[in-house]
């Protein structure tokens, strides 16, 4: 048990939990966060609060940003939109199917100069792209050595950021550190369309969030009477129609008039035959 906070390196990025130590931010506190690459300036998003968790394997936030951090970190943002444009004009000019998405600056020993000793570029592609002019050139415009990583549709979004079909920042963007695997069953235990359109991310592939709420399906279609099963109700006997998973309640035909009900789990029971024939 511990305390932890977010943080964040841009706005609307991915979040890092970390330990805060002894410090107290605020919500909009620039802290110091240790990297295999030395100390980064961030911003919390999520102030400090009491976990039940485990807090042993999280960084611990070195302490609050200097002024002089700030102008580094500036000077870093600069390197990077710098870079970010010139690797795109050479993108154009060498006429290759491949899609920048974000440029990394890694400078050496925590020295952020305009040419960093290292500089990571991340880029997607329908194709296998024969870049090693590109690399040539991009080394002398830079004056850094300079590493081409391809990324997948989900690590696309993830680094760029979407905006989800809720409405909302995707998962991916955010908070989501691991891909676990997510199936088209999900999506029918669900009740959800089959339609790829309704239940892809922005990345095109099905929706991370499918897995979220499919626990809480098993755990109903364990106890709940299936679909056309005889059971008894308060309001009286019926068959089974539909499922009301959100609000753990079946919708029942009752015999006596047709009307359809949606009754809690709790209260409906099997009749004795169906019972029997379980």
């Amino acid at each position: 048990m511990g305390m932890l906070c977010a943080v964040t390196f841009s706005r609307n990025g991915h979040l890092h939990y970390a330990d805060p130590g002894e410090l107290r931010p605020a919500v909009g506190d620039a802290v110091l966060l240790p990297t295999p690459h030395g100390s980064v300036t961030a911003t919390v998003v999520w102030a400090a609060e009491w976990s039940s968790e485990d807090t042993s394997g999280f960084p611990r936030l070195l302490g609050p940003a200097t002024a002089e951090d700030l102008a580094e970190a500036d000077a870093q943002r600069r390197v990077k939109a710098r870079a970010l444009v010139a690797t795109r004009k050479l993108v154009r000019e060498h006429g290759l199917p491949m899609k920048v998405l974000a440029v990394d600056p890694q400078p050496a020993s925590g020295d952020a100069g305009e040419h960093p000793a290292r500089i990571v570029i991340h880029y997607s592609s329908p194709e296998v792209v024969d870049f090693r002019s590109l690399l040539r050139d991009l080394s002398a415009t830079l004056g850094s050595r300079v590493e081409l990583r391809q990324l997948g549709a989900r690590d696309a979004v993830r680094v760029t950021g979407s905006i989800g079909s809720c409405g909302r920042d995707t998962c991916c963007s955010t908070f989501l550190k691991d891909y676990d695997p997510v199936t088209l069953a999900m999506a029918r235990e669900q009740d959800l369309p089959a339609n790829p359109m309704r239940i892809s991310g922005a990345c095109g592939r099905l929706m991370c969030c499918l897995k979220y709420e499919h626990p809480l399906y098993q755990e109903f279609a364990e106890s709940a009477p299936a679909v056309g099963e005889q059971v008894d109700t308060p309001a009286g006997p019926g068959r089974v129609v539909g499922h009301s998973v959100p609000r753990d309640g079946v919708v029942v035909k009752l015999a006596a008039d047709g009307s359809k009900q949606v009754c809690p789990v709790a209260s409906v029971c099997s009749s004795r035959q169906a019972y029997e024939s379980r």
